[in-house]
C-alpha cells in the first residue's frame, strides 16, 4: 500500500500513456496502408499532447503550487515513447530517407533524437549522478518543444492550441509573472 501511495502518480500517468496503444496495436494487427497512415498521425498527436503536458507542469506549480517531479518525469517518459512510435511507424510508412525530404520532417527528426538522452535519464539513478547536469540537460526539452510546434505547424494540424499552451506557459514562467502568482499564494496562505 506504501508503494501505491508513493507512486500513484506514475501509475496514472502509465495508464493514461498506454490505453489509447490498445486500439492502436489492434490497427496493426489489420494492416493496410490507410491504417498506417492513420497510426503516424495519431502518434503524433499525442506526442505533442504528451510534450505540451509535460511544459505545463511547471506553469500549474507557478499557479497552484502542486509539484511533483516525478509525475512530470513519467509524462517526458509517455512523451518520448509516443515519440519514438510515431517516428518508428513514419519510418514503416514512407522511409527513413523520406525523414530528410521536408523541413518539417527534419524538425520532428531532430526532436526525437533530443528526446533520446532525456527519456534514458528521465530516472532518479540519472538525477543522483548527474546532479546538476541533469537539469541542464532536461532543459533541452524546450528545444524538443520548439521543434515539435514547429514541425505540426508546417503539416498545418491543430498546432495552434499547443502553441498557445506552451506560450501561456513560458509567460507565466517569466521572472516579473512568476513571483507575482507565487506571492499572492503565499499570502492566500498565511490569511488563512
Amino acid at each position: 500500500m506504501k508503494y501505491i501511495k508513493k507512486n500513484y502518480g506514475w501509475m496514472i500517468i502509465t495508464i493514461l500513456a498506454i490505453l489509447p496503444m490498445i486500439p492502436l496495436l489492434n490497427m496493426v494487427l489489420e494492416g493496410g496502408k490507410e491504417n498506417l497512415d492513420m497510426l503516424y498521425h495519431i502518434s503524433g498527436e499525442f506526442a505533442i499532447r504528451w510534450m505540451t503536458a509535460v511544459l505545463t507542469c511547471t506553469p500549474f506549480f507557478i499557479l497552484f503550487g502542486i509539484n511533483n517531479l516525478f509525475v512530470r518525469q513519467a509524462m517526458g517518459i509517455a512523451t518520448a515513447v509516443w515519440s519514438f512510435l510515431h517516428f518508428i511507424i513514419f519510418i514503416v510508412a514512407e522511409g527513413f530517407m523520406e525523414t530528410f525530404t521536408q523541413v518539417n520532417y527534419i524538425a520532428g527528426f531532430i526532436a526525437v533524437l533530443i528526446l533520446i538522452p532525456l527519456f534514458f535519464t528521465s530516472n532518479r539513478k540519472s538525477m543522483k549522478r548527474l546532479k546538476v547536469k541533469w537539469k541542464k540537460l532536461q532543459s533541452f526539452a524546450y528545444a524538443a518543444i520548439f521543434l515539435s510546434l514547429l514541425h505540426v505547424a508546417i503539416l498545418e494540424k491543430t498546432w495552434l492550441i499547443y502553441a498557445i499552451i506552451v506560450g501561456v506557459g513560458f509567460i507565466i514562467r517569466l521572472p516579473i509573472i512568476k513571483d507575482q502568482f507565487i506571492s499572492r499564494r503565499q499570502n492566500r496562505k498565511s490569511t488563512n
